[in-house]
């Protein structure tokens, strides 16, 4: 260090002096907060490589951030687009039916799945030559081909039984115009086998449209659904701010000795201040720049990445402008606030270093008064959000983010007073907790963010786990009865017969039993006038004894036989009872229309006809009406019957469902296989799950790349301490050990810390929904173990440049 204590040009030397005799320093403006910023900018960017070591590393944390916050801010955008492009290949129809013209077409549906994989298919026959093709394809399919997205292509190729499935030749791909992702698995085929629906719906295996798209319905959630939303934005970005935070403080003792050195050549302390604020300004700078950079290219890798079936073309991804300038400005304006904030409790003096002793304890009651602050927002909401009422959600924002703020803002009392009671141990042990009592500041620092990530987590595990009723209802079906149903449209008696054989043989299914539906009316339906008859409808469910017993408890069955099953009283029709007896005549010919169709087609049930009770089906359906055995009711006289099979899986058989859903293929259009399941969920609660694992995979990442920065700069800063430790002859392994003890320490603390927060933040969640306290101690459990084993890996990691940073070099200065 140079011996003249010349001051250098613009400095105050009378400010160097003893801190009693001290001038009281005049408030800067900005002339001088400019200038000195600027300093602090070249410190950063002209102090060699050790300088640029730390602004390389402050920048990259605050790139990672800047990052995720990019990304967070295109998702809007992403969305609405895939919205748009959904809405644009809608074949929804509603109002009057479309007649045939040279600009309409006959549609079906031809959706599968494969291996959980959902695959949207429609089948196409234009009636004129003006048939507009739909986004993304140049011209309609002629029939036996079909046009593909290149992810389901690519699919194909690969899976023979899928294949088999779509034996439609491939012409052609779908363009981008034409998909929501470029993971979306999608198809039109061309099929000279539509029939279009009759004037009653009936009869037909198609729709008519005249043109793609169509305005989607939006439907609204409620309020639960609004809170869970701003529950998940706020958990998956608020870990980001705090890393963010943390990066700006990097290198943070090196550079509190070179602002010790300013104070000697005569600058003061709200110098320095500014002087620091510059340094972190331009490595908040930088690393907006480089985060830039970094959301560039990542984006370049959305269209190879796909999570939880959600995936993005790179023009996607492209944030909001009003989001983009907030986050470039708030950026470096926070990275000034923190680093202002943080040397407000620090005392720099000429050649002093700053806390190389244990200075005065922190305070624990300002702390406290951050989550008392959240929960106040919060109280006035309990028992409120229900029903369809509308929620503040800026207020639920603010309040939740007040109330994990406090837990990073106790963290720092607690490891301080926590390490502050520990003694003796082994070396290693007692070099990690004096580090620890000698500064614990980045420490806390490092893991405030997995605490504030494992928090959130914990309470949004409470509210999904509490509100879920909601969204996922019970279908009542049992799937240990049957595994899948196959249902056919506008069939017949002996088609159904012929399509239960065909299941029942293909490979993996163990049993199959079906049978065929439709409705009868009244006896003298044909005789009632008026503008809105009374028409009365009652289901006729054919099948055999042993599809029948699915269907009712019945005792006694045989060729022939003929029940009468009542509706269950939940699902009371008092119009139908006078007719749903034994003995009494219904009308097989049902109109679906406001007048009576067609010729009555009598029938009367027989007399000696039992009554059976109702038993829910397999699939949770409660059948009810007249049950028939084929020899006791012509099923051609049945008025547009519909098939259904149950089909039991062996469990033994892995691809047992894709056989199935071969076979049922080769049945026509018209043919849709359903998956028996004991619960059904809105689609829009799983898009929020889904957006949520997504977003939770890239925040941990995020977290552990951040970490991995953070303990490179802490170990670089050590660099002469752990030289000179080995170089009197401590164990390397030693060192070692305290390294992961220095992070041990801090990070149960604040997984414990995490636990109590998150907690409470979930209570007060369930409070605001009306639902009663409840612990899932295992979700807890997995979610403190996923937060340790981030901090245990990035440990690990930074082993090898700590035995490198311990040779005997490290002891080289200038």
């Amino acid at each position: 260090m140079t011996s003249s204590h010349e001051p250098l040009a613009g400095f105050d030397a009378t400010a160097g002096g003893p801190r009693g005799d001290r001038a009281p320093e005049p408030s800067a403006d900005a002339r001088t907060w400019l200038r000195d910023l600027l300093l602090g900018a070249r410190f950063a960017a002209g102090g060699g490589r050790e300088g640029w070591t730390r602004t390389v590393l402050t920048a990259v944390g605050v790139a990672l951030g800047v990052t995720l916050l990019l990304l967070a801010a295109a998702v809007p955008a992403m969305m609405h687009t895939r919205d748009d492009r959904r809405m644009a290949r809608d074949t929804l129809s509603f109002g009057q039916p479309v007649k045939p013209s040279d600009h309409s077409f006959l549609f079906a549906d031809a959706s599968t799945i494969y291996h959980d994989k959902t695959i949207t298919g429609v089948l196409l026959h234009p009636d004129g030559p003006a048939a507009k093709p739909p986004p993304g394809v140049t011209a309609m399919p002629p029939p036996g081909q079909m046009v593909v997205s290149p992810a389901l292509k690519k699919l194909l190729a690969s899976a023979p039984l899928l294949r088999e499935r779509l034996p439609y030749e491939i012409t052609g791909t779908i363009g981008k115009a034409g998909l929501m992702g470029p993971a979306d698995l999608y198809y039109y085929a061309g099929s000279d086998k539509l029939v279009a629906h009759d004037s009653l719906g009936a009869h037909g295996s198609a729709d008519r449209l005249d043109g793609f798209g169509r305005e989607s319905n939006h439907e609204s959630q409620g309020p639960v659904f609004d809170l869970l939303l701003v529950m998940v934005l706020v958990v998956l970005l608020l870990p980001v701010a705090v890393f963010i935070g943390t990066a700006v403080r990097l290198g943070g003792e090196r550079r509190d000795r070179r602002l010790a050195a300013l104070r000697l050549v005569g600058a003061d302390i709200r110098m320095t201040r500014r002087v620091a604020a510059g340094e972190a300004l331009f490595g908040a700078l930088f690393g907006v720049l480089l985060g830039g950079v970094f959301f560039l290219i990542a984006r370049q890798f959305a269209a190879h990445i796909s999570i939880r079936d959600i995936s993005a073309f790179p023009s996607d991804l492209m944030p909001n402008t009003a989001l983009t300038v907030l986050i470039a400005v708030s950026v470096p304006v926070a990275s000034i606030a923190v680093t202002l904030l943080s040397l407000r409790g620090t005392v720099i003096e000429p050649l002093g270093v700053v806390r190389q002793g244990v200075g005065r304890r922190r305070r624990l009651w300002w702390r406290l008064l951050i989550p008392v602050a959240g929960l106040a927002l919060l109280v006035p909401l309990f028992g409120k959000v229900r029903g369809t009422a509308p929620i503040n959600e800026y207020q639920i924002a603010t309040g939740t983010i007040l109330l994990l703020i406090g837990v990073t803002a106790v963290l720092p009392w607690l490891v301080e007073t926590a390490v502050g009671r520990l003694r003796g141990g082994p070396v290693a042990w007692q070099l990690a907790t004096r580090r620890l009592q000698l500064n614990s500041n980045a420490s806390a620092r490092m893991v405030s963010g997995v605490t504030v990530a494992v928090a959130g987590a914990i309470a949004l595990q409470m509210l999904f786990t509490a509100v879920s009723g909601d969204f996922v209802s019970d279908t009542g079906a049992d799937p240990t009865r049957a595994q899948m149903t196959v249902t056919t449209n506008d069939t017949t008696s002996d088609q159904t017969t012929r399509d239960i054989r065909q299941v029942a043989a293909t490979k993996g299914v163990h049993e199959a039993v079906g049978y065929l539906r439709s409705q009868a009316t009244r006896p003298d339906a044909s005789t009632l006038k008026g503008e809105s008859p009374d028409y009365t409808y009652l289901p006729v469910t054919v099948g055999d004894c042993t599809t029948l017993r699915q269907l009712a408890v019945i005792s006694s069955c045989g060729p022939g036989s003929t029940f009468v099953v009542p509706p269950p009283s939940e699902q009371d029709n008092g119009d139908a009872l006078p007719y749903l007896k034994a003995g009494g005549r219904i009308d097989l010919n049902t109109s679906y229309t406001e007048r009576y169709v067609g010729t009555p087609r009598l029938w009367t049930i027989p007399a000696h006809t039992p009554t059976a009770a109702v038993r829910t089906d397999p699939a949770g359906d409660q059948v009810w009406g007249i049950f028939a055995t084929p020899e006791a009711i012509d099923g051609s006289k049945l008025f547009d019957p519909d098939s259904r099979i149950m089909v039991g899986l062996d469990s033994r058989q892995h691809d047992a469902a894709e056989y199935v859903r071969n076979t049922a293929a080769a049945f026509g259009v018209g043919t849709y296989v359903m998956d028996i399941s004991g619960t059904r969920t809105t689609g829009a609660y799983v898009q929020l799950r889904r957006g949520l694992f997504a977003g939770a995979t890239l925040t941990m990442a995020l977290i552990g790349a951040s970490l991995l920065v953070t303990m490179l700069e802490q170990l670089r800063d050590r660099k002469k301490l752990l030289a000179v430790l080995v170089a009197f002859g401590t164990k390397r392994s030693a060192l070692g050990w305290s390294v992961l003890w220095q992070t041990t320490i801090p990070v149960v603390l604040g997984l414990a810390l995490a636990v109590a927060g998150g907690i409470g933040l979930g209570a007060a969640l369930l409070a605001m929904v009306g639902r009663s306290f409840h612990m899932d101690w295992g979700s807890v459990a997995i979610m403190s173990a996923v937060g340790a084993a981030v901090v245990l890996a990035v440990t690990l990691l930074s082993l090898p440049p700590l035995w490198r940073l311990m040779r005997p070099d490290g002891l080289h200065t200038e």
